[in-house]
């Protein structure tokens, strides 16, 4: 009797719990009829694929499309979790992405190059190039007679030891016939590169025209009239810099996570050059210790000098051209003394890049 009584009693929960499933089910399927989601549904997201990318500095205006993507929802579109970290130099950040710190990152084309010389196989890859024209220059005061690049010799020019501008210079020098026993050089700190030339110390000090535009700003000094440019670029080192690079592992693991990538910065690049003010408004509240208007106006300055060149308005932002990417290989190679001349699919591939038709715009700038 008590084996009948405990049988029923299990039969009669059994029931009553094929019965509650029923009506669960049932309301499940009510509410999505009537256009809600099941709680399960809800909770069911597919994480974004996650992806460690750092700057080539600290926070400034040139930097305000990578946050824009991420803030704005660019990165979540295209089903990925971007972290963007702070970075120490554009050629620093070739070495951050080879160790596996990071899979991604904001720098120098050039320091790519010599890294894939010696380590094929191993060096960051550029997927999307901004700086069409690298912003390496020598700057010296309209007052100091300095009118052309020969008028270099007999002059004192001033650099940090081991900087890009200063490596160049040979390369530079052989392609205008300078004779570089006529010109002496003296090193310097970083942070007096500008104070140096101002102060008569040196004629000219060789720079990363990104960051000392802006110096020269900061000390009451008017770079467009009161300062001389003398361009690489201008005068046969024609070379592209700072780009979007992925770690050749993700490039191979995971080639829709980088073409997600690179579409997304390339939507919030236009975004936010059509929407300049409230570019830096946004990256201002990621980092509230900027000058907004100082950051802005680096943010123009870069796009007008470096970014929207004759070549991007042609190919498209992003994409180079290989003839062009050859002889810079070349002239790298030159200035270094590599060993190893990588080929230009070793430190360049488009094939991430969107189409042609959505990389050509003509912002007004203001």
């Amino acid at each position: 009797m008590l084996l009948t009584s405990i049988q029923n009693a299990m039969t009669h929960q059994a029931n009553r719990c094929r019965a509650l499933t029923s009506t669960l089910a049932l309301g499940s399927l009510i509410f999505v009829g009537l256009g809600g989601v099941a709680p399960q549904q809800a909770q069911a997201q597919t994480p974004g694929v996650k992806i460690k990318f750092v700057l080539d500095w600290k926070i400034q205006g040139v930097h305000a499309w990578f946050y824009w993507a991420r803030d704005k929802g660019f990165f979540k579109d295209q089903g990925l979790d971007v972290d963007i970290d702070q970075g120490s130099g554009s050629a620093a950040t070739v070495m951050k992405v080879m160790s596996g710190a990071y899979q991604a990152g904001f720098g120098d084309m050039n320091a790519i190059i010599q890294n894939a010389s010696v380590k094929p196989g191993e060096a960051p890859v550029m997927v999307y190039m901004m700086y069409n024209k690298a912003p390496f220059a020598l700057i010296s005061k309209t007052s100091s007679g300095i009118k052309s690049i020969k008028d270099l010799e007999g002059k004192t020019l001033g650099s940090p030891a081991g900087a890009a501008a200063l490596a160049l210079f040979p390369a530079l020098a052989k392609k205008n016939n300078l004779d570089e026993k006529k010109i002496t050089w003296i090193n310097m700190a970083p942070s007096l590169q500008e104070q140096m030339m101002l102060q008569g110390q040196v004629d000219a000090s060789a720079v990363f025209s990104a960051t000392s535009y802006m110096n020269l700003v900061a000390q009451n000094i008017d770079p467009d009239k009161d300062i001389h440019w003398i361009f690489y670029n201008d005068f046969g080192l024609d070379l592209y810099s700072n780009g979007i690079m992925v770690s050749a592992k993700l490039l191979k693991d995971n080639p829709k996570a980088v073409s997600g990538l690179v579409r997304a910065i390339n939507s919030a690049f236009k975004d936010c050059v059509s929407h300049v003010q409230a570019c830096v408004d946004n990256l201002g509240v990621n980092e509230p210790l900027i000058n907004k208007e100082i950051e802005k106006r680096r943010m123009i300055y870069v796009l007008r000098s470096s970014i929207l060149s004759p070549e991007s308005a042609e190919i498209g932002l992003g994409d180079v051209k290989d003839s062009r990417m050859s002889n810079a290989i070349a002239q790298i190679g030159q200035s270094y003394d590599l060993q190893r001349l990588p080929a230009v699919s070793e430190v360049f591939n488009r094939s991430a890049l969107p189409s042609k038709e959505e990389r050509v715009f003509s912002p007004k700038l203001n």
